[in-house]
């Protein structure tokens, strides 16, 4: 069998490399391709290498399927789809390599220079260095237009940040076609300017290097450092034990060396890492559970040493062009497992944030303080974060709302971002048309953020609320030019109700999920038009028992019902290029829009039928079938102020509280105990 993705086959992966990450890497691509049919090959020329790496596969593929991650026949496909090999002509016909060799850049020259001479001159050719610059990885290659680097995140199979770095000679159609494939497999793809170390290794390195140079000077003991640094920096496991959990010192030790001529004189490979790398000895630091009391003065000096070296290090890749703020931040947060570092600088302030950089370099004259940190520390502004990505196709504007750790949901600076960029596009001559859609593969918008729901603490305050997001939508409905939602995945809550606010509503075909006005469970009501829109454009009685019951719909139920208007077969790829298709029919006028009808419903009947509540709250109920009544016999401009209203209403219940307390502790499948009051 064979995968077809956007003019490419491929029938056969080949893996290089079977020693600490290949086997992941190819346990992630039997993952998402061995339904498919599609062969992955694993080569080493080392027995006992190959050996290990297919126990490791096996293992992690047995573990999946006994917690009912993978299901039998899914787990046994994943197996039957890897090989483990020592013969090099098993990849000779692959479409797609990705070498996972030792970081040694003559090993990956004599490794490409065997491949191109046996592989197809269309095999795409990939190195997950996680340090070398692609042009001297490549160097010997004669087709270099193929060839760039993919460095995937430990552990490879579950980080979903990868970088995307290609050399100067890189095609451009390749990198696009790998940042489309790895979004549709469920990776977070970032393109990465070509510099040693790429964007992401130097933060990771670059912090443990400030932890290291701590211990050092005897201010703490790496057990406490670390200790200290999960809360400094919002860290699951502070720097040390992340260095024994991956392995990572030998290479750590080379790349802070050479970072030192390829970045900055500060980067170097301190003493206290090369004697751990000759003794092989790993760092004493906290166990599983312990806590770790530290001396206040001590916490504070190891906070801002680390705080301030932090928002240099990656200041500087932004200075430098590596990388941008926004992948920055999101990309920090997500391959690392730290906190946003631009958002971080921003909840600081810029200032501070700038201050803390100074501090370091007094005490480290050789670290640098960037001139973007700099420009807007000095008059304390925010850094610019977008979380809605805008790319330009043929003089449609798709936009991309881009939070994948939390499936794309909406918070206060999405909102913000949407009420900005609308007005914007309204005066772009050279937009005629918008396409908007989520992330990945999961969510178009999974909701809104729940967080701030427990910081509602009076009717006016939740009606505000619900106004500043019902406005965000209506600037999106609003919109002069056609304005076409791409739900490429589920859209929950606040999500759907953004798609409704749109023009026109596409969908991936295969969603058995598709989209859910879940508020019930939690206590409330719709609150960003739903209890209006969704009637106005499915009819009262199919809108009024998804909104009272929570009861997510399919893609093909949300067409039936006229919530979607087509549905596309294919990925989210083929699903973004027809939304493009569908937004220039609109703006030329061939197809006709699906707006939201603004004037008051007819036949509107005087009260809505019993229906089973199960468990939810009977209060809550009551006040959204009046809002539902009330709100179909009014324009729908007035309809949403009194939904704004009556979600101010809901927020005076006590069942509210209850359901809000008991989604954050328990999560959203827990069923909340309301008292119906």
């Amino acid at each position: 069998m064979t995968f077809v993705f956007h003019g490419r086959e491929i029938h056969k992966i080949g893996v290089i490399g079977s020693g600490q990450i290949g086997p992941d890497i190819a346990l992630y691509f039997s993952k998402v391709f061995s339904r498919q049919g599609v062969k992955v090959v694993v080569v080493d020329i080392s027995e006992e290498a190959l050996a290990k790496g297919e126990a490791k596969l096996t293992k992690k593929i047995d573990r999946g399927n006994e917690s009912g991650a993978f299901s039998d026949e899914w787990a046994a496909a994943m197996k039957e789809a890897v090989t483990f090999s020592s013969d090099y002509g098993l990849v000779s016909d692959a479409d797609f390599i990705v070498e996972a060799a030792t970081e040694d850049k003559g090993l990956k020259g004599r490794i490409f220079a065997d491949l191109e001479a046996r592989c197809s001159p269309e095999t795409i050719f990939a190195s997950n260095s996680s340090h070398l610059e692609p042009e001297q990885i490549f160097e010997g290659m004669e087709k270099k237009d193929r060839c760039l680097v993919i460095h995937y995140f430990f552990p490879a199979e579950r980080n979903p940040l990868v970088e995307i770095v290609p050399a100067k000679e890189t095609a451009p159609e390749v990198v696009s076609w790998l940042m489309d494939l790895y979004e549709s497999i469920g990776k977070v793809p970032i393109k990465v300017g070509s510099r040693y170390g790429y964007a992401i290794d130097p933060v990771f390195e670059g912090v443990f290097l400030a932890a290291a140079l701590l211990a050092q000077k005897g201010v703490a003991s790496p057990k406490e450092i670390d200790a200290v640094a999960t809360k400094a920096l919002g860290l699951t496991v502070g720097p040390f034990t992340a260095m024994n959990l991956t392995g990572g010192n030998p290479i750590t030790n080379v790349g802070l060396s050479n970072y030192t001529t390829k970045i900055n004189a500060w980067y170097h490979s301190p003493e206290i890492l090369q004697k751990a790398v000759e003794t092989g000895a790993r760092w004493e630091v906290p166990g599983r559970g312990e806590k770790v009391e530290v001396d206040p003065s001590k916490t504070k000096r190891i906070t801002e040493a680390l705080q301030g070296a932090f928002f240099g290090i990656c200041s500087e890749i932004v200075d430098a062009g590596i990388s941008t703020v926004d992948d920055m931040n999101m990309a920090v947060e997500l391959g690392l497992d730290m906190r946003a570092p631009f958002s971080f600088m921003n909840s600081l302030g810029t200032a501070e944030a700038l201050r803390l950089v100074e501090a370091y370099h007094a005490e480290s004259p050789a670290f640098p303080v960037p001139e973007i940190l700099k420009k807007k520390g000095d008059s304390n502004q925010p850094f610019s974060i977008h979380s809605i990505q805008r790319e330009d196709r043929d003089g449609v504007a798709v936009l991309k709302i881009r939070r994948p750790k939390v499936l794309n949901a909406l918070n206060q600076e999405v909102f913000d971002e949407l009420r900005q960029i609308f007005p914007a596009l309204d005066e772009d001559s050279t937009v005629e048309a918008v396409v908007l859609m989520g992330f990945g593969v999961k969510a178009f918008v999974s909701g809104a953020d729940v967080r701030f729901l427990a910081k509602i603490e009076t009717p006016e305050q939740a009606e505000a609320t619900s106004l500043d997001s019902q406005a965000a939508i209506n600037q999106v409905e609003s919109c002069k030019k056609p304005v076409v939602c791409a739900y490429n995945g589920l859209a929950f809550g606040g999500g759907n109700e953004l798609a409704m606010g749109c023009h026109y509503r596409v969908a991936r075909s295969d969603l058995k999920v598709l989209a859910a006005q879940p508020e019930p469970n939690l206590g409330i009501i719709p609150g960003a038009g739903g209890t209006q829109r969704l009637p106005r454009l499915i009819g009262l009685e199919a809108a009024q028992s998804l909104l009272r019951t929570g009861r997510p719909i399919s893609a093909s139920e949300a067409k039936e019902l006229g919530l979607v208007q087509e549905l596309v077969d294919g990925d989210v790829v083929t699903l973004r290029e027809r939304s493009i298709e569908i937004a220039k029919a609109l703006a030329a006028g061939t197809l006709e829009s699906h707006k939201t009808p603004e004037v008051p419903m007819e036949n509107v009947p005087e009260t809505l039928p019993e229906i089973n509540l199960k468990h939810l709250s009977r209060a809550v109920d009551q006040i959204l079938c009046n809002t539902i009544l009330e709100g179909a016999k009014l324009p729908l401009a007035d309809g949403l102020r009194l939904e704004a209203k009556a979600f101010g209403e809901v927020c005076k219940l006590k069942d509210f509280r209850i359901g809000v307390e008991n989604f954050l502790t328990n999560g959203p499948r827990s069923k909340a105990p309301f008292v119906h009051g």
